[in-house]
């Protein structure tokens, strides 16, 4: 079991936000607890004190009606041993002289003003005081009337809801702390995790991967998609090896030849048919080089994906009209035959240059394959909600176990090397076409080859764009 150390933990992100989060919820917590304490004690001193007030009306109207005598009767009553043992009672003459009640003495410092007070007083048979909460009255013969109640229990109430708060209140911090202490571990594990393969990653082995858990959260989400970024980035840059080695391969003849012809004729004697002669030369082994080097270029632009700010609504069915007639020549002059198929009305959104290409690569590719003599079959039409631009032709096909092969950079199989050619046509093709969200099915036509060229329609590539935006 791994353990997070606590420095790290301590500065972790996660631990500081559940640690406000927990700080934030005991605030919140102390105002309510707080509020109803207040509240609640509130309520209670201020029904003790209304009891308390009509006693004294109740009394003060019996003096009224029956005199001191009739007073100290219904007082001597009320605080008798068998009476309510909460009330509180006391009355004395002009010179604080004790008449009746449950009091000692009459105290210190009270005035018989009507006014609540709230003391610790003895009362007859206790030993130590206990809280009451009481008013006091001045008769009109100059007596002295004491209402009161025992507070104690309503305190220790009041004392129990008060510790109750503050029990809560670490409660709630701690399991703050510990949910946090918890949450912090699990995500510094997974956030530690992404370090040490990132470190992998930028020491050069781009085969590492981020690990997936089970509970598809959003960190799974999120190593899944970096997981498809760090298997684009391994793709382009063993593509861009594969380039530097097949340009140092495929390169390497062209130039030596370029260079022994114009060392040889260097070496003969002058003469200008001679040197015409390895100029033309050496100008076609430049355009074989310059072709090269425009479809890995077309290619790489195809693979970064920056071409899709240039896409735009495009008649496929029209492109794919215009480029067969630029070929059909082509095809007249090596005695084959283009059939197009009646092209249903398509419209995709694209890059029109890239696909322009990689259409002319296509017939190019079928053209060359083509026995003489043959024909070239075009059409574009929806089949089963899918788009499909097919090109067949009738010459020998491609073994099942090569034709995905094929789609590689340089890839030229044993029959095609006598032709010219990189062997970067298809690769092209094959590069706008994920461009595109779509992709190329090399299938068996009996005989030749059909190439077909699936795309999406244009709602469900706008709806593609919009979920990768």
């Amino acid at each position: 079991m791994r353990f997070v150390q606590t420095s790290n933990l301590s500065r972790s992100a996660a631990f500081r936000f559940a640690l406000v989060y927990a700080l934030l919820f005991s605030l919140s917590l102390l105002l309510l607890f707080g509020g109803f304490y207040w509240s609640t004690a509130t309520l209670i001193e201020q029904q003790v004190s209304d009891t308390v007030a009509a006693e004294l009306r109740a009394l003060a109207d019996r003096y009224r009606d029956e005199g001191i005598d009739g007073l100290q009767a219904a007082v001597q009553q009320r605080s008798a041993p068998g009476a309510d043992q909460e009330n509180v009672y006391l009355l004395t003459n002009r010179r604080l002289q004790p008449l009746s009640g449950n009091l000692r003495a009459w105290p210190e410092g009270v005035v018989p003003d009507g006014s609540w007070w709230q003391l610790h007083l003895y009362r007859r048979g206790q030993d130590g005081p206990v809280l009451i909460g009481a008013r006091a009255y001045q008769l009109s013969d100059g007596s002295r009337l004491l209402v009161g109640r025992d507070m104690e229990a309503r305190r220790h109430f009041q004392n129990k809801l008060l510790q109750n708060l503050v029990i809560s209140l670490v409660l709630t911090l701690a399991i703050g702390i510990t949910g946090g202490i918890m949450l912090s571990r699990r995500l510094l594990r997974r956030v530690d995790d992404v370090s040490k393969i990132s470190r992998r990653i930028m020491d050069g082995d781009l085969t590492q991967r981020l690990p997936r858990g089970r509970a598809n959260d959003e960190f799974d989400r999120l190593a899944e998609n970096l997981n498809r970024m760090l298997e684009r980035i391994e793709a382009l840059m063993s593509g861009m090896r594969l380039v530097t080695d097949s340009l140092a391969h495929d390169l390497r003849s062209p130039l030596t030849r370029l260079k022994g012809r114009i060392e040889l004729t260097l070496l003969g004697p002058d003469d200008p048919e001679a040197y015409r002669q390895t100029l033309e030369q050496a100008l076609s082994e430049i355009d074989i080089i310059h072709s090269t080097f425009n479809a890995l270029l077309a290619i790489a632009e195809a693979e970064s994906g920056t071409s899709r700010s240039s896409f735009e609504p495009l008649s496929l069915d029209a492109l794919v009209a215009d480029v067969a007639e630029l070929y059909r020549p082509v095809l007249e002059e090596a005695g084959m035959r283009l059939d197009i198929a009646p092209l249903e009305r398509v419209t995709i959104p694209g890059h029109r240059q890239l696909l322009a290409q990689a259409l002319a690569n296509l017939l190019d590719n079928a053209v060359k394959y083509a026995r003489e003599g043959g024909r070239i079959d075009v059409s574009l039409e929806e089949i089963k909600g899918r788009i499909e631009l097919s090109v067949r032709d009738y010459g020998p096909g491609i073994p099942e176990d090569a034709r995905e092969r094929v789609l590689e950079r340089f890839i030229r199989l044993d029959q095609a090397r006598s032709l010219p050619g990189s062997g970067l046509g298809l690769s092209l093709v094959a590069a706008v076409a994920r461009l595109h969200d779509s992709h190329l099915e090399l299938e068996e036509a009996a005989p030749g080859l059909r190439l077909c060229w699936v795309l999406s329609k244009e709602e469900e590539a706008a709806s593609s764009a919009k979920r990768e935006a």
